[in-house]
């Protein structure tokens, strides 16, 4: 996602999904809410970086560590509480942990970020900033995410204009993470996991 607000260019969670991000310029900001795949992938976060080697890095104390690790430093640690200016906007951290995948997944750290004071973006989280939301990126869909929950989320902030965001595993980029939740949860208790393909035959 890149957003603008007075000139100021952003762009959030450059991860496996999309490639688009790799070849946007003129970015101040690069946000990371955390660190899976299709959030943080450190290959196209080594192009952003290419096409813009002066965008701060904001991000949490967790993907900081891997960043670290991938020989990536000079990142501004913004956590739940915590705000810092770029170029006269303001960018807030809000929440602490990725919703729940499942109980045998275990939970990474998340933190969600208001924009501006206008815009918010969670994350993998419903969590409340506690402050006005003027635009919400509303997360529709993922394997930690219920419609309902979804609903009650964008009800309960009550913003004055919001889009969806998090839809890609409702595109063919999205199934491999089926695939690993499927063989890395299904099948260690003892059940076959099958993926049919579209056209593809199955007996049983």
């Amino acid at each position: 996602m890149l957003i603008e607000e007075n000139g100021v260019r952003v762009l959030t969670d450059p991860g496996t999904y999309t490639t688009a991000q790799n070849d946007v310029k003129n970015i101040d900001v690069v946000l990371i809410t955390h660190e899976h795949l299709d959030h943080f992938h450190i290959e196209s976060l080594k192009a952003v970086l290419g096409n813009n080697p002066n965008a701060v890095i904001i991000t949490n104390a967790s993907v900081d560590k891997l960043m670290k690790e991938a020989g990536i430093r000079g990142v501004q640690i913004i956590e739940d509480g915590q705000n810092t200016e770029v170029k006269g906007i303001k960018i807030s951290g809000h929440g602490t942990a990725h919703a729940e995948i499942f109980r045998e997944w275990p939970i990474v750290q998340n933190t969600g970020y208001s924009i501006g004071s206008r815009l918010f973006y969670p994350g993998d989280a419903l969590t409340n900033p506690k402050v006005p939301v003027d635009v919400l990126a509303w997360p529709s869909a993922g394997p930690w995410l219920k419609i309902s929950e979804a609903l009650d989320y964008a009800l309960d902030l009550m913003p004055k204009i919001l889009f969806p965001v998090h839809d890609g595993m409702l595109n063919e980029n999205g199934g491999g993470l089926l695939k690993r939740l499927g063989t890395g949860i299904i099948e260690k208790h003892g059940i076959k996991f099958v993926v049919l393909e579209i056209g593809e035959e199955m007996e049983l």
